[in-house]
């Protein structure tokens, strides 16, 4: 038996939305978010090309959560179940109590609160409780400048823009700078 196959993946409701896991029967819609230019384009992520592509994905999500590194969680609207987005934290640090959160929605759900209202579900919950990986003190997100609505959603939030690293991130043949965002926990 796996050591991490007593974890439970936690689910968490929103108003209009429910948080769950993303599995196998989730590839068809994973392919199709992460085919989409205007998701990928502040993400190190090229468009994929294949259903296997995104099958790697799903897996990678499902690795990291029974590796204790991060979590993943698919973001469905509660009226028919579709998958919309996903919302997660990464590069969980359990000595310095951090994390990264990254999230991303189908074009045709922005504007509408969808990811504002996932991420706060997520910080409102009692997960952090739930999670073997122990309470959280920071939470962090970076943009790529010129992405507003990501940078909206985090001040909406609470984060605290920290700054600008110049040339911090390199993926599709080119730097990227990268705005730091952060989130201290009360109460960690």
């Amino acid at each position: 038996m796996d050591k991490n196959s007593h974890i439970k993946f936690p689910v968490v409701d929103a108003p209009r939305l429910r948080l769950d896991e993303i599995t196998d029967k989730d590839v068809k819609a994973i392919h199709k978010l992460f085919t989409l230019p205007e998701v990928l384009e502040y993400h190190d992520l090229e468009c994929l090309t294949d259903r296997e592509q995104a099958a790697d994905i799903v897996h990678e999500f499902r690795a990291r959560f029974d590796e204790r590194t991060g979590i993943r969680w698919a973001i469905r609207l509660k009226k028919d179940s579709r998958l919309i987005g996903t919302v997660g934290f990464k590069s969980w640090d359990r000595e310095m109590r951090s994390t990264e959160l990254g999230y991303d929605l189908l074009p045709e759900y922005w504007g509408n609160g969808y990811a504002t209202e996932a991420i706060n579900a997520i910080l409102k919950s009692t997960i952090f409780n739930e999670l073997p990986w122990g309470a959280l003190h920071r939470i962090q997100a970076e943009t790529i400048p010129g992405n507003s609505r990501s940078e909206s959603v985090l001040r909406k939030l609470g984060f605290k823009e920290e700054g600008l690293r110049r040339d911090a991130g390199y993926w599709k043949g080119r730097y990227h700078d990268l705005r730091c965002f952060g989130l201290l926990i009360k109460n960690a």
